[in-house]
């Protein structure tokens, strides 16, 4: 017969692993109970435009930098593609979109924040403004089709 450590604190089992699954049966599934309470939470909606835990709208963003001009490229399940006419150095693109992004949203400059990816071309933008997901996907899905 092996020692098993339980998963109580500091409680020391002398049996083996199949011993476990049988004798304590009654524990282990209330524990998955416990587990599919957790699942019962509604999933936040998945897609690139969401509410963080603050509540504002977060957008995910593929930036494509360089670009000739600014312009909504597509908008996927994953993010939202942009193109950026301004070059990736120094924060100018990062710059350029939120200013793009105010425009198309139709918000003030100051209400669209980059939240992560700074230096990457995968990015999070942060709206501050009082606007859905619903709105902002639907401003994005205009902005993409003209």
């Amino acid at each position: 017969i092996a020692e098993v450590y339980s998963f109580f604190p500091l409680k020391k089992l002398p049996f083996t692993c199949l011993c476990f699954q049988i004798d304590h049966a009654d524990s282990f599934s209330s524990l998955q109970g416990k587990t599919q309470v957790k699942d019962d939470v509604k999933p936040s909606p998945s897609g690139p435009v969401a509410h963080d835990k603050s509540g504002s709208v977060t957008i995910s963003v593929h930036a494509k930098p360089g670009s000739k001009q600014n312009a909504v490229t597509d908008v996927t399940a994953d993010a939202v593609g942009v193109a950026i006419a301004a070059p990736p150095s120094e924060g100018e693109a990062n710059a350029e979109l939120c200013r793009y992004l105010s425009k198309v949203l139709e918000v003030k400059k100051s209400e669209v924040v980059l939240e992560k990816g700074g230096k990457s071309r995968e990015k999070v933008v942060k709206i501050l403004a009082s606007l859905t997901p619903e709105e902002v996907l639907e401003k994005l899905r205009k902005e993409a089709s003209s």
